[in-house]
């Protein structure tokens, strides 16, 4: 079992910069690609960017590439989503989850087994 725990999130204006962190327990945590998504108002449940068990691997949405950047520190169990230049379109509640079913990152939600509580971040125009 592995519980997330997500940094707040808070309101920023357009063009800040905002880093989430996502704490997990459990000693497995490691093994697991970890992935971040969103989740605007009246919308479905997005993928923002997802990493590999080793950090070796990312992928983002098209919308982020550039800049967005997740990462992860395995020794403190955390994966960070460093968000620059946001937008307004970024508002939303962020959600960090765990893949314990392979290492390697997804864009599929279905693909993810443990989830965060949600942070929620807007950006004012």
């Amino acid at each position: 079992q592995v519980q997330l725990v997500e940094s707040r999130g808070g309101l920023v204006q357009a063009g800040d910069s905002l880093r989430l962190s996502c704490a997990a327990s459990g000693r497995t945590y490691s093994s697991y690609a970890m992935g971040w998504f969103r989740q605007a108002a009246g919308k479905e449940r997005e993928f923002v960017a997802a990493i590999s068990w080793n950090g070796g691997i990312t992928r983002y949405t098209d919308s982020v590439k550039g800049r967005f950047t997740i990462s992860r520190d395995n020794a403190k169990n955390t994966v960070y989503l460093q968000m620059n230049s946001l937008k307004p379109e970024d508002t939303a509640v962020y959600y960090c989850a765990a893949d314990r079913n392979s290492g390697l990152p997804s864009a599929i939600r279905s693909s993810y087994d443990y989830w965060g509580q949600g942070t929620q971040v807007t950006v004012s125009s």
